[in-house]
């Protein structure tokens, strides 16, 4: 009875992932919590942690113990040069504990470059979700973008289909030659292939969406149709407008901001290896030693002490201070110091490059934002113009002033003109989409 409930949960999952229509928000989430990537990234920010956390451990004193048992055979010498068996077994335990005093604050300094570079790696793996966020919303508008095709397509078929059916009954009748519906079933059948295409177009659009979702199921997987007319109205912003805003809010920026921190904090650890280190330490032990021979002093043989006897006799403690001081190493630290800096120097420039490519990428996205925003309003006009044209032609072709062939043209014309405006719209969109991400604006749609 168990298995059989558990089986039909397991297919109403299935059926109910089948039929799900996914919106944008939905992929994008999705993606950002299962993405090997982004699984990586934050499997890379946890190792960054638990670097930090080790850092500030390193405040904490270190508390060991040993202990070692053993045994001796043979012959052995004394101070007196006497030679004598000495088979012994003894044993031994003690704790010991060190803490650092000074170092001229590496400690501290260790843990601010930790903090550094776990907020670059944070930021990292931001910009890794900010990229596949952009891919699945460019790849979710080209999945709209072929649909709108394909029913473009599919108008086009039917006019094609409408007008077949038209030539075959008229030159059955003996109306209108042959070649008329020669060409009327050749234009059928270029309209079938049209569609066609435009549903294979569509299918591999949303194959690369769930492939980008690493969707172990594709077949079934479908996104949410959505409504764009009034979208293209939405506020434009310029580049000069955003470019102080994407300066604060790209991650990639931020992380480098960082970078240049952790590697400034690693210069100043690299100066306290000039310092002395000074640390303290204590520990407290005992022992216990047995001859297996017998002691024989002057004929009298001494009794040995037992385990318990000699471990609370011979207990003892120790406390230490330890210098270490840096006297020459070959000049390795002052080399190590210049290394250092130069490191620093390389992540100032490659904040600088950064700037440089967020300033372009804003530049190019207003760019294209405005080209594609002309294309679409020629478009528009095209469309209007190779309306009409096509109204026209089906009326002349109607009353008998315009052959098939002048009505296919235009017909071809209007098709093509539709599917510029769609093009233009889907490219302005998106365009302006990625302007407005760039703005602090999130994606949606």
């Amino acid at each position: 009875m168990k298995k059989s409930a558990l089986f039909l949960l397991s297919l109403f999952s299935v059926f109910a992932f089948s039929q799900k229509k996914w919106t944008l928000q939905e992929c994008v989430s999705y993606a950002v919590e299962n993405n090997l990537q982004v699984i990586q990234g934050n499997f890379n920010n946890k190792i960054q942690d638990n670097i930090l956390q080790i850092a500030k451990r390193q405040y904490l004193p270190g508390v060991s113990a040993t202990a070692n048992i053993g045994a001796n055979f043979g012959q052995g010498r004394d101070t007196f040069g006497t030679t004598n068996r000495n088979d012994n077994f003894s044993n031994g335990a003690n704790v010991g504990a060190d803490i650092l005093l000074f170092n001229y604050g590496r400690l501290e300094k260790n843990i601010r470059k930790s903090q550094y570079d776990v907020e670059a790696g944070s930021f990292d793996l931001q910009k890794v979700k900010d990229d596949i966020s952009l891919q699945i919303a460019q790849q979710y508008l080209s999945i709209l973008l072929n649909r709108e095709i394909t029913k473009i397509s599919e108008s086009a078929l039917q006019n094609a289909e409408n007008l077949y059916k038209r030539a075959k009954i008229t030159t059955e009748v003996g109306t209108t030659a042959q070649t008329i519906l020669a060409e009327a079933e050749s234009a059928f059948a270029r309209e079938k292939q049209n569609v066609k295409t435009a549903e294979i177009n569509t299918n591999r659009s949303l194959f690369s969406l769930a492939m980008l979702l690493q969707l172990k199921e594709y077949k079934n997987f479908d996104i949410q149709n959505v409504a764009l007319e009034n979208m293209l109205d939405a506020p434009l912003y310029s580049a000069d407008q955003i470019i102080d805003k994407a300066y604060e809010n790209q991650p990639q920026l931020k992380a480098a901001e960082s970078r240049i921190k952790s590697n400034e904090a690693q210069t100043e650890i690299t100066r306290t290896a000039f310092w002395p280190t000074i640390s303290a330490n204590a520990g407290v032990g005992t022992s216990y030693f047995y001859r297996l021979q017998p002691i024989n002093i002057g004929g009298t043989v001494i009794q040995q002490r037992n385990f318990f006897n000699q471990f609370g006799d011979n207990f003892g403690q120790q406390v230490g201070v330890t210098a270490n001081i840096p006297i020459f190493n070959k000049g390795i630290t002052r080399l190590q110091v210049q290394q250092s800096k130069i490191n620093e120097d390389l992540a100032k420039n490659a904040l600088l490059q950064s700037k440089q490519d967020v300033l372009q990428n804003v530049q190019k996205a207003q760019f294209d934002a405005e080209s594609n925003y002309q294309a679409y309003v020629a478009a528009t006009e095209a469309e209007k113009s190779s309306k009409l044209a096509n109204d026209f032609a089906e009326k002349s072709f109607a009353a008998g002033r315009a052959t098939i062939y002048d009505l296919n043209a235009a017909r071809n014309n209007l098709a093509n003109a539709q599917g510029s405006v769609a093009q233009a719209k889907y490219n302005y969109l998106f365009s302006m989409k990625l302007l407005n991400f760039y703005a602090g604006i999130p994606l949606s749609l």
